[in-house]
């Protein structure tokens, strides 16, 4: 009678291990993205907030590239915009996934600067009438405490290497030559970002340049104008792309996401860049909108 009380407790036990463990790869699988496997499908991943950190993104985006039974991307868009190089991985990331793939991208309430630059990646860009967009330009904003610190008797030491090492510092006025050479950087970003609107969007580089003075259109003047290619919220994008991809009926959809968790974030030295890369080198920042 003990033994088989003792055999029951094993068998219950174990039983249990194996629904911990079967919903332990299932929340594994959801967090990278995999989904359940199946029929063909349509993958969506989301963009929000400032764009900093890409790295979930680009990997959900790879991962969703590799696998078959993906057979188009969804990118939804919610974002004021973000650094120049983390708005240019991903958008390079869109590039390579569109050449296996349809990517149609989907603007929610905001998507201006960099997040704009980002979904020219896209082979097409739907939003709403009201959407916020374009604010095609680029930013640098630099805080000056010199007054700040004369006013507390602090009179910073900056020893440095080259005559342009400290070229943005929070500690005094630029000099005009150093003005002119932040201003040829800008420069230098600013018609990066025209030239990818002209290219994706097929339009003459001296009408973006008209309209890339940093201002913004909704998603009525910015079909107008040819920014996007038509109305739509995020439904709509999914079935835009479900039909570029040959599919019939309701589409199967997947949404990635990312992995969370300050462990794995603290590991791979994330945290940190995040804190510390505002004062490690003059921030170029695409953003806007509001």
């Amino acid at each position: 009678m003990r033994k088989g009380v003792l055999y029951a407790l094993a068998l219950v036990g174990a039983f249990f291990l194996f629904l911990v463990a079967l919903a332990f790869l299932l929340s594994f699988w959801t967090l990278k993205g995999q989904g359940l496997p199946g029929r063909e499908a349509v993958g969506v991943v989301e963009i929000r907030g400032l764009i900093t950190q890409v790295r979930d993104q680009i990997d959900l985006l790879e991962n969703f590239r590799r696998r078959k039974e993906i057979r188009a991307v969804v990118v939804r868009i919610e974002s004021p915009g973000g650094t120049v190089g983390a708005s240019q991985e991903l958008y390079e990331e869109l590039r390579q996934v569109s050449q296996e793939k349809p990517v149609v991208v989907s603007l929610g309430s905001l998507a201006t600067s960099g997040a704009y630059y980002v979904a020219l990646g896209g082979q097409k860009i739907l939003a709403l009438p009201g959407t916020v967009t374009g604010s095609i330009g680029v930013l640098l904003q630099v805080p000056n405490l010199e007054g700040l610190l004369k006013k507390l008797g602090i009179k910073p030491l900056v020893l440095k290497s080259g005559a342009h090492k400290d070229l943005v510092s929070y500690y005094r006025e630029p000099t005009p030559e150093e003005k002119r050479l932040l201003q040829e950087v800008l420069d230098d970003i600013h018609t990066q970002f025209i030239k990818a609107v002209s290219e994706r969007r097929g339009l003459p580089e001296e009408k973006v340049r008209r309209i890339a003075d940093g201002r913004i259109f909704t998603g009525r003047q910015a079909r107008a104008l040819g920014l996007i290619d038509d109305f739509g919220n995020l439904a709509r994008a999914v079935e835009v792309a479900a039909k570029m991809a040959g599919l019939s009926g309701p589409p199967r959809v997947i949404y990635g996401r990312p992995e969370q968790g300050l462990l794995r974030r603290l590991l791979e030295g994330r945290v940190e860049g995040r804190l510390l890369g505002l004062w490690a080198a003059p921030w170029f920042v695409w953003t806007g909108g509001s």
